[in-house]
Protein backbone atom coordinates (compact mmCIF):
# COMPACT_ATOMS: atom_id res chain seq x y z
CA UNK A 1 0.00 0.00 0.00
CA UNK A 2 1.59 3.09 -0.70
CA UNK A 3 1.34 5.80 1.98
CA UNK A 4 2.47 8.85 -0.77
CA UNK A 5 -0.96 11.06 -0.80
CA UNK A 6 0.05 11.23 3.43
CA UNK A 7 2.45 14.54 3.33
CA UNK A 8 -0.07 16.44 0.82
CA UNK A 9 -2.79 15.85 2.97
CA UNK A 10 -0.87 16.33 6.36
CA UNK A 11 -0.18 19.82 4.55
CA UNK A 12 -3.20 20.47 3.26
CA UNK A 13 -5.10 20.40 6.96
CA UNK A 14 -1.98 22.31 8.55
CA UNK A 15 -2.82 25.12 6.16
CA UNK A 16 -6.67 25.14 6.57
CA UNK A 17 -5.85 24.72 10.57
CA UNK A 18 -3.29 27.98 10.51
CA UNK A 19 -6.25 30.03 9.24
CA UNK A 20 -9.28 28.60 11.09
CA UNK A 21 -7.02 28.26 14.12
CA UNK A 22 -6.42 31.94 14.48
CA UNK A 23 -9.50 33.14 13.21
CA UNK A 24 -11.42 30.94 16.09
CA UNK A 25 -8.65 32.30 18.29
CA UNK A 26 -10.02 35.76 17.99
CA UNK A 27 -13.63 34.99 16.88
CA UNK A 28 -16.03 36.71 19.54
CA UNK A 29 -18.37 34.21 21.22
CA UNK A 30 -16.50 31.28 19.88
CA UNK A 31 -12.54 32.62 21.04
CA UNK A 32 -14.14 34.61 24.41
CA UNK A 33 -11.30 33.50 27.37
CA UNK A 34 -13.89 32.33 29.59
CA UNK A 35 -13.90 29.00 27.45
CA UNK A 36 -10.81 26.58 28.28
CA UNK A 37 -8.41 26.41 25.98
CA UNK A 38 -8.02 22.74 25.25
CA UNK A 39 -11.98 23.08 24.28
CA UNK A 40 -11.03 26.00 22.11
CA UNK A 41 -8.44 23.99 20.18
CA UNK A 42 -10.56 21.19 19.99
CA UNK A 43 -13.22 22.24 18.27
CA UNK A 44 -10.42 23.73 15.91
CA UNK A 45 -9.44 20.82 15.53
CA UNK A 46 -12.63 19.31 14.71
CA UNK A 47 -13.70 21.93 12.36
CA UNK A 48 -11.07 21.89 10.19
CA UNK A 49 -11.30 18.34 9.58
CA UNK A 50 -15.08 19.20 9.23
CA UNK A 51 -13.98 21.67 6.24
CA UNK A 52 -11.01 19.76 4.90
CA UNK A 53 -13.27 17.59 2.43
CA UNK A 54 -14.64 20.96 0.74
CA UNK A 55 -11.59 23.29 1.08
CA UNK A 56 -8.80 20.94 -0.36
CA UNK A 57 -9.29 22.06 -3.53
CA UNK A 58 -8.55 25.62 -3.06
CA UNK A 59 -5.33 25.07 -0.95
CA UNK A 60 -1.82 24.81 -3.02
CA UNK A 61 0.47 22.00 -3.84
CA UNK A 62 3.22 21.24 -1.44
CA UNK A 63 6.27 23.45 -2.38
CA UNK A 64 9.38 21.69 -2.95
CA UNK A 65 11.13 23.64 -0.46
CA UNK A 66 11.22 24.14 3.19
CA UNK A 67 11.04 28.11 2.51
CA UNK A 68 7.92 27.85 0.45
CA UNK A 69 6.53 25.75 3.56
CA UNK A 70 7.15 27.99 5.92
CA UNK A 71 6.25 31.18 3.64
CA UNK A 72 2.63 29.44 3.02
CA UNK A 73 2.34 29.15 6.95
CA UNK A 74 3.05 32.71 7.44
CA UNK A 75 0.50 33.84 4.99
CA UNK A 76 -2.27 31.98 6.44
CA UNK A 77 -1.68 32.66 10.03
CA UNK A 78 -1.42 36.34 8.98
CA UNK A 79 -4.66 36.44 6.87
CA UNK A 80 -6.67 34.11 9.89
CA UNK A 81 -5.18 36.87 12.45
CA UNK A 82 -5.75 39.79 10.40
CA UNK A 83 -9.77 38.66 9.92
CA UNK A 84 -10.39 37.86 13.70
CA UNK A 85 -8.86 41.32 15.02
CA UNK A 86 -11.20 42.94 12.75
CA UNK A 87 -14.06 40.98 13.68
CA UNK A 88 -13.04 41.21 17.52
CA UNK A 89 -12.91 44.87 17.02
CA UNK A 90 -16.77 45.17 16.04
CA UNK A 91 -17.54 44.22 19.94
CA UNK A 92 -15.95 46.99 21.25
CA UNK A 93 -18.97 48.52 20.41
CA UNK A 94 -20.41 47.42 23.98
CA UNK A 95 -17.37 48.98 25.76
CA UNK A 96 -17.89 51.98 24.03
CA UNK A 97 -21.49 51.99 25.34
CA UNK A 98 -21.22 50.99 28.50
CA UNK A 99 -18.20 53.78 29.02
CA UNK A 100 -20.34 56.31 28.43
CA UNK A 101 -23.61 54.97 29.85
CA UNK A 102 -22.05 54.52 33.28
CA UNK A 103 -20.16 58.81 32.75
CA UNK A 104 -23.66 60.13 32.00
CA UNK A 105 -25.13 57.87 34.46
CA UNK A 106 -22.84 58.51 37.32
CA UNK A 107 -21.42 55.31 37.87
CA UNK A 108 -18.22 55.32 35.90
CA UNK A 109 -16.26 54.40 39.45
CA UNK A 110 -18.23 50.95 39.32
CA UNK A 111 -15.72 48.72 38.20
CA UNK A 112 -16.16 45.01 36.75
CA UNK A 113 -14.37 42.24 35.03
CA UNK A 114 -15.05 42.25 31.67
CA UNK A 115 -15.23 38.68 29.76
CA UNK A 116 -14.95 40.13 26.14
CA UNK A 117 -11.23 41.56 27.22
CA UNK A 118 -9.81 39.00 28.82
CA UNK A 119 -10.42 40.13 32.42
CA UNK A 120 -9.55 43.27 32.49
CA UNK A 121 -11.44 46.02 34.49
CA UNK A 122 -14.03 47.96 33.02
CA UNK A 123 -16.93 50.04 33.78
CA UNK A 124 -19.95 48.17 35.27
CA UNK A 125 -22.10 48.85 32.31
CA UNK A 126 -19.42 47.71 29.54
CA UNK A 127 -18.90 44.34 31.21
CA UNK A 128 -22.90 43.00 31.38
CA UNK A 129 -23.32 44.61 27.63
CA UNK A 130 -20.17 42.50 26.42
CA UNK A 131 -21.74 39.74 28.76
CA UNK A 132 -24.96 40.62 26.91
CA UNK A 133 -23.59 40.43 23.37
CA UNK A 134 -22.18 37.09 23.80
CA UNK A 135 -25.03 35.79 24.73
CA UNK A 136 -27.03 37.34 21.95
CA UNK A 137 -24.46 35.69 19.43
CA UNK A 138 -25.31 32.55 20.37
CA UNK A 139 -29.18 32.63 20.90
CA UNK A 140 -29.57 34.12 17.79
CA UNK A 141 -27.58 31.58 16.00
CA UNK A 142 -24.78 34.34 14.60
CA UNK A 143 -22.44 31.99 15.75
CA UNK A 144 -23.31 29.40 12.96
CA UNK A 145 -22.59 32.59 10.74
CA UNK A 146 -19.30 33.11 11.93
CA UNK A 147 -18.42 29.82 10.91
CA UNK A 148 -19.83 30.20 7.48
CA UNK A 149 -17.85 33.27 7.47
CA UNK A 150 -14.44 31.45 8.28
CA UNK A 151 -15.25 28.57 5.42
CA UNK A 152 -16.64 31.09 2.85
CA UNK A 153 -13.08 33.48 4.07
CA UNK A 154 -11.26 31.33 1.32
CA UNK A 155 -13.38 32.31 -1.32
CA UNK A 156 -12.53 35.70 -0.25
CA UNK A 157 -8.53 35.81 0.29
CA UNK A 158 -7.20 33.00 -1.75
CA UNK A 159 -3.85 30.90 0.07
CA UNK A 160 -2.31 31.72 -3.31
CA UNK A 161 -2.68 35.34 -3.23
CA UNK A 162 -0.38 38.14 -1.46
CA UNK A 163 -1.61 39.65 1.82
CA UNK A 164 -3.09 42.53 0.86
CA UNK A 165 -1.50 44.62 4.70
CA UNK A 166 -2.12 47.92 3.12
CA UNK A 167 -5.91 47.07 2.71
CA UNK A 168 -6.43 45.19 5.85
CA UNK A 169 -5.37 48.54 7.86
CA UNK A 170 -7.62 50.47 5.70
CA UNK A 171 -10.50 48.15 6.79
CA UNK A 172 -9.27 47.79 11.14
CA UNK A 173 -9.31 51.77 10.67
CA UNK A 174 -12.77 51.05 9.13
CA UNK A 175 -13.69 48.85 11.87
CA UNK A 176 -12.47 50.91 14.86
CA UNK A 177 -14.42 53.80 13.39
CA UNK A 178 -17.44 51.56 12.94
CA UNK A 179 -17.28 50.21 16.25
CA UNK A 180 -17.14 53.56 18.08
CA UNK A 181 -19.59 54.51 15.70
CA UNK A 182 -22.35 51.93 16.69
CA UNK A 183 -21.04 52.08 20.72
CA UNK A 184 -21.96 56.05 20.22
CA UNK A 185 -25.25 55.29 18.75
CA UNK A 186 -26.31 52.53 21.74
CA UNK A 187 -25.72 54.77 24.23
CA UNK A 188 -27.37 58.16 22.42
CA UNK A 189 -29.95 58.70 24.73
CA UNK A 190 -27.73 58.73 27.28
CA UNK A 191 -25.99 61.09 26.11
CA UNK A 192 -29.10 63.47 25.66
CA UNK A 193 -30.18 62.21 29.01
CA UNK A 194 -26.70 63.45 31.04
CA UNK A 195 -26.75 67.00 29.07
CA UNK A 196 -30.48 67.93 29.78
CA UNK A 197 -29.87 66.63 33.24
CA UNK A 198 -26.51 68.02 33.88
CA UNK A 199 -28.04 71.53 32.30
CA UNK A 200 -31.11 71.65 34.73
CA UNK A 201 -28.83 70.53 37.54
CA UNK A 202 -26.18 73.51 36.74
CA UNK A 203 -29.59 76.36 36.32
CA UNK A 204 -30.72 74.43 39.80
CA UNK A 205 -27.46 75.10 41.27
CA UNK A 206 -27.39 79.14 39.88
CA UNK A 207 -30.91 80.18 41.44
CA UNK A 208 -30.21 78.08 44.90
CA UNK A 209 -26.18 78.52 45.35
CA UNK A 210 -26.81 77.40 49.39
CA UNK A 211 -27.73 74.05 48.21
CA UNK A 212 -25.45 71.25 47.24
CA UNK A 213 -27.63 70.42 44.16
CA UNK A 214 -25.37 67.43 42.69
CA UNK A 215 -24.86 65.73 46.12
CA UNK A 216 -28.98 66.14 46.57
CA UNK A 217 -29.69 64.70 42.51
CA UNK A 218 -26.96 62.27 42.28
CA UNK A 219 -29.12 59.28 43.59
CA UNK A 220 -31.85 60.67 40.82
CA UNK A 221 -29.63 60.94 38.31
CA UNK A 222 -28.32 56.89 38.81
CA UNK A 223 -32.07 55.93 39.74
CA UNK A 224 -33.57 57.37 36.17
CA UNK A 225 -30.24 56.30 34.16
CA UNK A 226 -31.26 52.50 35.32
CA UNK A 227 -34.70 53.19 34.24
CA UNK A 228 -34.01 54.61 31.16
CA UNK A 229 -31.55 51.36 30.78
CA UNK A 230 -33.82 49.20 31.38
CA UNK A 231 -36.57 50.52 29.07
CA UNK A 232 -33.74 50.78 26.28
CA UNK A 233 -31.88 47.43 26.46
CA UNK A 234 -33.89 46.11 23.89
CA UNK A 235 -33.41 48.40 21.52
CA UNK A 236 -29.70 49.10 21.93
CA UNK A 237 -28.46 45.11 21.83
CA UNK A 238 -30.63 45.38 18.92
CA UNK A 239 -28.23 47.59 17.17
CA UNK A 240 -25.66 45.55 18.43
CA UNK A 241 -26.73 42.24 16.84
CA UNK A 242 -27.18 44.10 13.68
CA UNK A 243 -24.54 45.89 13.49
CA UNK A 244 -22.51 42.43 14.05
CA UNK A 245 -23.98 40.46 11.38
CA UNK A 246 -23.57 42.59 9.09
CA UNK A 247 -20.08 42.73 9.76
CA UNK A 248 -19.97 39.26 9.09
CA UNK A 249 -21.48 39.05 6.11
CA UNK A 250 -18.84 41.45 4.59
CA UNK A 251 -16.45 38.11 4.97
CA UNK A 252 -18.70 36.01 3.05
CA UNK A 253 -17.86 37.20 -0.44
Amino acid sequence: MSLDWLPAVAFTYLMLFMRIGAMLMLMPALGEQTIPMRMRLGFALAFTIVVYPLLSSVMPAVPPDLAGIVGLIFHELAVGLIIGAIIRITVMATSVAGTIIAFQVGLSGALAADPTQAGVQGAVFSSFLSFLGITLIFATDLHHMALAAIYESYMVFSPTDPVMFEDAMQLAIRAVAGAFSVGVQMSAPFIVFGLVFNLGAGILARLMPQLQVYFVLMPANIIVGLLLFAILLTMMMGWYVTSFENHLAMWRG
